[in-house]
């Protein structure tokens, strides 16, 4: 969300919107109007490709498309700096908010979860399962800086599939050392042949920020892993 509100403030001083393409005549013409496109193709793929343009603010791109119009043929009593410090405001407050109602969720959620038969809550605020035991009971563990062989999948709160090695048709390889702290503590209480379910709070998962377009910012995650080797 943060890079949405820096390319915004940049767009509102920057970007031409054209209604139809202008006759080029030189080649002055065309390199001027292809940077004007450019950027408003960029922009208005990001606008139209996000369903919020900060936390909790839906994306109306007709408003926004106003926006630059009146910006660029300065049609505002606001300064710059007034726009921006508004906006930089706005997104605290809007970040904040966020950020207090998926810790009600999260806290919610985990406390109902921990109560499960079967579930164990770990010091750091991990919670998992054990699905499947693993047949050989002197299995390895895994070390923190060991590479390991797994199959996963994972989802969010809601039940919605992010990632999952099983709907590719092949396992993952990685070393402990580059993933998410709830993996990395999560597969050093796994032996090899095991099947475990983690829950892992946003605090030890991607964050404030979330990952890619399919985890959002304060996510709880909720990953089943079946480790198959450790290397």
């Amino acid at each position: 969300m943060k890079r949405i509100y820096i390319a915004l403030l940049l767009a509102l001083t920057t970007l031409t919107v054209w209604a139809q393409e202008p006759a080029l005549r030189t080649q002055g013409d065309t390199i001027n109007y292809y940077i004007g496109l450019i950027n408003g193709l960029q922009m208005g793929q990001m606008i139209h490709g996000q369903k919020e343009i900060m936390p909790g603010i839906p994306s109306q791109y007709d408003i926004v498309k106003q926006g630059f119009v009146n910006g660029l043929y300065g049609d505002s009593t606001r300064t710059i700096e007034e726009l921006s410090g508004y906006l930089q405001t706005a997104f605290e407050t809007l970040q904040a908010r966020q950020a207090d109602e998926a810790n009600a969720r999260e806290k919610a959620f985990l406390a109902q979860n921990g109560k499960r038969k079967g579930v164990t809550t770990t010091a750091s605020g991990l919670q998992y399962e054990v699905i499947q035991k693993a047949k050989n009971k002197k299995a390895p563990h895994p070390g923190a800086t060991d590479t390991v062989r797994v199959h996963y999948e994972g989802k969010l709160l809601d039940g919605t599939v992010f990632d999952s090695s099983y709907e590719r048709g092949e396992p993952i390889e990685f070393p402990l050392t580059g993933v998410i702290k709830g993996w990395t503590e999560g597969l050093q209480l796994m032996p090899v042949g095991s099947k475990y379910r983690f829950y892992i709070p946003y605090a030890l998962g991607y964050g404030e920020r979330g990952a890619g377009e399919h985890i959002p910012p304060y996510s709880t995650l909720i990953f089943t892993v079946e480790l198959l080797e450790v290397k």
